[in-house]
């Protein structure tokens, strides 16, 4: 991937250590999208512990402290690699918006160090990247991308440019209130986790908004090589519910699934990127 081409955004924050966007409340306060049970559609890709995103010491809505955080020690090609992916997304997404007449938010993007303090609550680097509504920002751990190629097999920077460009994805469905309708249908007593939950369906849809912006891009930089889109593929693959189970359990339990299979997860990565077309993410019709 010829990363260089990217646009770079000026919205790449490093973090200070224990610092990010927002108020810091522990029971899910800042979430803007309901309580904890919703934990689990804020973007946490790599199927970790979802209780890990909040301070749980206390539910009643007091300040809680965030995980011990140090200054995030970013080496600059890192930073000048993530401020050309996220830069692609605010002009793939800027473009989408404006030509359905709407106006696209920039998110804030926040490189941290072991833990961090957000809108949504306390994270430590075990939540894995999420995007947090309340403030508007994704989260990203800067040893992430070595786990991604350690842990799951999943190398190349296109691989690591789809995690970014599906937390930006849960942005693009917080602008367009999808975050707002799945919190009424949970309301209404609709099923969040499971094969067929809303959970993998706002996760597929992500990764289906991903694959748009991996095709719009793309005719605008021309900056794929070959190998790119398999390796995006790979990671959607390593990190669906049923590759996570199968290799921390031994069994796979379709009723907790919360971001679909891998080949869920291929499959609307690839509807995305083979359309262009955000038409073709509507992963709440039918079956995901």
């Amino acid at each position: 991937m010829d990363w260089q081409k990217g646009e770079r955004s000026q919205n790449v924050e490093v973090d200070s250590g224990g610092g990010g966007g927002g108020p810091r409340f522990g029971g899910g306060r800042g979430m803007g999208i309901g309580g904890i049970v919703v934990l689990a559609i804020l973007g946490l890709v790599f199927f970790k512990d979802p209780t890990a995103l909040l301070g749980q010491a206390d539910s009643g809505g007091q300040q809680v402290a965030a995980p011990s955080g140090q200054p995030a020690q970013v080496d600059p090609q890192t930073k000048d690699f993530v401020s050309a992916i996220l830069g692609s997304t605010e002009k793939t997404w800027g473009d989408i918006f404006a030509a359905h007449g709407r106006q696209y938010v920039d998110p804030k993007l926040d490189l941290f160090s072991g833990g961090v303090n957000t809108a949504c609550g306390a994270a430590s680097t075990a939540v894995g990247p999420f995007y947090c509504p309340g403030d508007q920002r994704v989260y990203l751990d800067v040893s992430f991308f070595r786990e991604l190629e350690s842990r799951f097999h999943a190398s190349g920077d296109f691989a690591r440019a789809y995690v970014i460009a599906h937390e930006v994805g849960h942005h693009v469905q917080n602008l367009l209130g999808v975050f707002d309708q799945v919190e009424q249908a949970r309301r209404r007593g609709a099923r969040m986790e499971g094969a067929d939950g809303l959970s993998v369906r706002q996760e597929l849809q992500a990764d289906c908004f991903a694959g748009v912006w991996a095709n719009h891009s793309q005719q605008r930089l021309q900056w794929l090589q070959p190998g790119d889109i398999e390796s995006a593929l790979n990671a959607a693959s390593k990190i669906g519910d049923d590759a996570l189970q199968q290799q921390a359990q031994g069994r796979v339990v379709p009723d907790s699934f919360t971001h679909g299979t891998s080949a869920q997860r291929v499959k609307w990565f690839r509807a995305g990127f083979d359309s262009g077309d955000i038409g073709s993410c509507n992963t709440f019709a039918g079956t995901p």
